[in-house]
């Protein structure tokens, strides 16, 4: 992943632990203080909402764990790999759009930021400027042709 998703888990996972945990405990205590737990639908709520922080946070951990990041400031070249920021031109239409390949857990589309394992992007690694590629998507083969690649 990117140094910038590295930040990205490493801010959720402190938001989780110091925001969040805290939060859901003393709600988890005051729904205790209203009596019988059995038809207590604030306290289930809080636990459900408790063990749904905590599988979070353990995804996090993991995920921070066995990251590797890679800082894209530090590379450089003509040829696609992962961090780069491609503009592509689609054939049909000659309509351009620019995408980073990052990481999928700091993907965005909306915000030009594309999985490494979607379609687009596997089909672009590897590839420079001037090359074209044909990708196959749910509404047909599309062709784009690479019009810019840099590392920023």
């Amino acid at each position: 992943m990117t140094a910038g998703g590295y930040e990205d888990l490493v801010e959720e996972a402190k938001r989780l632990k110091s925001v969040e945990r805290p939060g859901i405990i003393k709600a988890i205590e005051e729904a205790r203080s209203h009596g019988d737990l059995s038809e207590n639908a604030e306290y289930h709520a809080a636990r459900e909402k408790q063990s749904f922080i905590e599988g979070r946070l353990a995804e996090l951990e993991d995920k921070i764990a066995r990251a590797e990041v890679i800082d894209v400031a530090q590379m450089s070249g003509k040829i696609i790999r992962f961090g780069a920021t491609v503009t592509v031109a689609d054939e049909d239409t000659d309509e351009e759009s620019t995408y980073q390949i990052v990481g999928e857990d700091e993907a965005d589309i909306s915000t030009g930021r594309l999985s490494v394992t979607s379609p687009l992007a596997k089909a672009l690694i590897g590839l420079q400027s001037g090359d074209s590629v044909d990708i196959n998507t749910p509404g047909g083969a599309k062709g784009y042709e690479v019009v810019k690649v840099r590392y920023k």
